[in-house]
């Protein structure tokens, strides 16, 4: 299996178009960070969780010729709002691809897409096949996917675990079921927005408390606001097992 890190940035503070900061202005392709995504790959199919604003190019960028299905983890705009360009894949596949979610979260791709759903469709849009997920376990073919609850502010949404990889974004809150489901993994991906608490968003040192708890092999931060600094200042201060994820970062194990 292999994941790349599609995007770690997020829609939160200010925006870069207005900024001047270090890490806005920063020349390190690692301080440059497209929304929240990433792509799985497990040699038969792909997987992607969440497509935001930012889908298209990143899989330009990483030529992903293939794509089988999507994981939404909540419907905020900075995670589905790219949804109409899986039609590239509808084409080259000729088939619609799967989008796994919960019922509110498919309510919301529906209100956002209504074209895709119409009775009467035009010609040459988006295909989406929705399939609802909740608390229990599902497969995509012959891969398990264990759904994780956390919460997003006073918001439940949900995260990933795949084998050795689990895959938390934008929470601010894990309840201890939702830990029990995380200890063992290898490889565990979660958000930090910056290093001052945040009402929706686990900060820096909440994170690491986190991963403490879960205990993996290696740990990646994602969704990472420009607040937090430069890549190369913040990883000096991460213990060992905990990196800055970077957009293209790739993973195999």
């Amino acid at each position: 299996m292999r994941i790349t890190f599609l995007g770690t940035g997020t829609s939160q503070g200010v925006p870069v178009i207005a900024c001047d900061c270090k890490t806005c202005s920063s020349t390190d392709k690692k301080d440059k960070r497209l929304r929240t995504s990433l792509l799985i790959e497990t040699g038969e199919f792909n997987i992607v969780i969440d497509a935001g604003p930012d889908f298209r190019q990143q899989m330009l960028r990483e030529n992903v010729r293939q794509l089988d299905a999507i994981l939404l983890t909540h419907e905020h705009k900075d995670h589905i709002g790219g949804m109409d360009d899986v039609r590239a894949y509808n084409y080259k596949s000729r088939k619609a691809i799967d989008i796994y979610g919960d019922e509110r979260v498919h309510r919301a791709v529906r209100r956002e897409y209504p074209y895709v759903f119409a009775e009467h469709k035009y010609p040459g849009i988006p295909m989406m096949n929705l399939k609802i997920i909740d608390d229990r376990p599902f497969y995509i073919r012959d891969v398990k996917i264990i759904p994780v609850k956390v919460y997003h502010h006073r918001l439940p949404i949900y995260g990933f675990r795949i084998g050795d990889l689990a895959y938390i974004t934008d929470a601010n809150y894990i309840p201890e079921n939702s830990i029990s489901l995380l200890r063992g993994v290898k490889y565990f991906i979660i958000n930090a927005l910056r290093k001052e608490k945040h009402l929706t968003h686990f900060c820096l040192s909440e994170a690491v408390s986190i991963i403490g708890e879960v205990s993996p092999l290696r740990a990646f931060v994602t969704h990472i606001g420009h607040q937090l600094g430069l890549y190369a200042e913040v990883m000096k201060e991460l213990p060992d097992n905990i990196e800055l994820g970077y957009d293209g970062l790739r993973i195999e194990f």
